[in-house]
């Protein structure tokens, strides 16, 4: 199960991938019910090769699968769906390495996997995510330090706060420039509240205003047309030009 988000003639299409869902307890969602949250990846289909945002859920201890009662989907299933096998992909990129977003990692030894350097020595001192989906046979790691333009017209961006280390990815488009967030929010809305708030503060509103993202600026300087997002299948798209 796939969804097509854009991209049109020679220019790259950026493909959701449904990779399964997880419930977050109520203890963690704020409220006094739980929360069922999806597991979404992206498959950015380019000339040059496929890049893969995220790889699903991968495998845990027992006392973590009892805490989420993760069901996972295939990445190999999904990647059929759209066309394509684990051999197509070119280039990984996580948004960053907590299970439920790098546990098809070790199905892609000898792929390169994009990360932030920061979020790789976090990863590696332990007590952070499941160790196998960090170092497994044939891992390679290109590290950054920041942003870098990858390919012509993609871009890794730093958005941290879900985790130091947390990047996500923009995309040139022919339709428009398309943002994978990751969790860099958890909802759509979220991200939307946070566009307002910059607003305001941009319009000269009096304080006080809610805080938001500082790398919304950068986002912004992409001029979106899209933010997509790693648990929520809602996309945000701007009411106006976000220069």
């Amino acid at each position: 199960m796939g969804k097509r988000m854009g991209g049109t003639g020679n220019g790259p299409a950026v493909r959701r991938l449904d990779l399964g869902y997880f419930v977050r307890p109520a203890s963690e969602t704020d409220g006094s019910q739980p929360r069922v949250e999806p597991v979404l990846a992206y498959l950015v289909r380019r000339d040059d090769g496929l890049i893969l945002f995220d790889t699903g859920i991968g495998a845990v201890d027992s006392e973590t699968e009892a805490h989420y009662r993760p069901r996972r989907r295939a990445l190999q299933g999904a990647l059929r769906d759209a066309g394509v096998t684990l051999a197509d992909v070119s280039l990984v990129v996580n948004c960053h390495l907590h299970f439920d977003h790098c546990g098809g990692n070790p199905l892609l030894g000898g792929t390169p996997i994009l990360v932030q350097a920061v979020e790789l020595a976090t990863a590696r001192r332990g007590d952070y995510t499941m160790d196998a989906l960090v170092d497994f046979p044939g891992a390679i790691y290109e590290e950054i330090a920041g942003e870098c333009e990858i390919r012509p017209g993609v871009w890794i961006v730093p958005t941290p706060g879900h985790t130091d280390g947390h990047q996500s990815l923009v995309v040139r488009q022919t339709d428009g420039t398309v943002v994978l967030a990751g969790q860099a929010h958890d909802f759509a809305s979220q991200f939307g509240s946070d566009q307002l708030a910059r607003r305001a503060a941009r319009e000269g509103l009096e304080p006080p205003l809610p805080p938001y993202r500082p790398w919304l600026e950068r986002l912004s300087e992409f001029d979106p047309r899209r933010v997509l997002f790693a648990h929520d299948c809602s996309v945000w798209e701007p009411s106006e030009r976000l220069g």
